[in-house]
This record gives structure tokens, sequence and C-alpha cells, in this order.
């Protein structure tokens, strides 16, 4: 897909202040710091959109971007961020919850996980819960680059077998692995 246009249109603290044009979005969701950000970049081809940082548990807020003034990226924050209260932790979960539970315009959900750790407990939790919700979705393994391919193909083989008959895709938003392939499966809802 060509990109015209990408911008930031608001960090939402809470629902009331989610978008209101009924574009169609993707959710990008998955544990803190697995690379959310770098991979809306990436897909974006932007260096700076996104904000990423070294650092977990940055994202605190629901980021709409809009993207040819046709849909829009929604990057959701990280779950299980440790450091952070558990009142903030409560906080960022009760907005996902109301965002995934309640948006008519979600289109599908990007799972992002990181292929060298491959799906925790919480990002099996959080698959589920997308499966008993009915939202479609598919499962990004981010950082493919730093596993040889046997290791990235065992990460692969492990995450399918838990997500029976939904894509999962390696993704490296430095190598540029994967790119085209998930912008194949975002433009069947587009």
């Amino acid at each position: 897909m060509k990109i015209f246009s990408a911008k930031l249109v608001c960090s939402a603290p809470e629902s009331s202040q989610f978008p209101r044009d009924n574009l169609p979005e993707f959710a990008f969701i998955g544990r803190s710091n697995v690379g959310k950000s770098s991979l809306i970049n990436s897909l974006l081809k932007q260096r700076h959109l996104a904000r990423t940082s070294s650092t977990p548990g940055r994202t605190r807020l629901i980021n709409f971007f809009r993207i040819n003034e046709n849909f829009y990226f929604v990057d959701c924050p990280g779950y299980g961020y440790s450091k952070a209260s558990k009142i903030l932790r409560r906080s960022w979960s009760h907005l996902i919850d109301q965002y995934l539970e309640e948006r008519k315009q979600l289109c599908s959900c990007v799972v992002i996980i990181d292929s060298r750790i491959g799906p925790t407990p919480l990002d099996v939790g959080t698959i589920k819960w997308l499966q008993q919700l009915l939202i479609p979705f598919f499962v990004v393994l981010t950082k493919a680059d730093k596993l040889n391919r046997s290791e990235l193909q065992k990460s692969l083989k492990h995450t399918e077998s838990l997500v029976s008959g939904v894509p999962v895709l390696a993704y490296s938003s430095t190598k540029g692995i994967g790119h085209n392939q998930v912008w194949l499966l975002l433009n069947n809802y587009v």
C-alpha cells in the first residue's frame, strides 16, 4: 500500500476522546516493549510517528494515527509492564477493554509477540479474549532478525500451534522481513 499521509490525530486517556469519524481501525496490541511502535513506524515508512523507547511502558494512552485519511492504526498501551503502579496498570487495562469491547470501527487486531520469547501467558490470554469477542486478528512475531532460521521456524510453529487457523507472520522492522505480508492481511479490511 502506498502511504500518502500518516499523522497522530489524538492520544486518548478515555473513550470519550476517541475519534468520531467512523473510519476503519486496526489495533496493535502486545506486551510492553515488544515493538508495537517500531512495527507501526516500519509499516508506514516513518521514523518517529509512533513514539519508540527502550524503556517499557511509555505508551500510556491509546494513540490514533490516521492513514491516507482512510483508516486508523491504533497503538494500545502494552500489557504486562510490572514497574507501573497497580492503579495505572488497571486504568490501561480498563481503557483497552473498553476499546476492544465497544469500538464498532475496529476491523482487526494485530497481536504482537517477541519472536525471541514466544507467547507468554498474557499473550495467550489476550488471544483467547479476542477469540471470545469474535474480533478478527493475526499474530506478528517481531524482532525476527534476532533469531537464526531454525530458531525462527521453531518460534513460528510454536505460536501457530496456539492459534490454529490464525495467520502468524515473522517481522523485522530493521530488515523489512514480513512487511508485504502484513500489508496483504491488512488490505483484506481496508
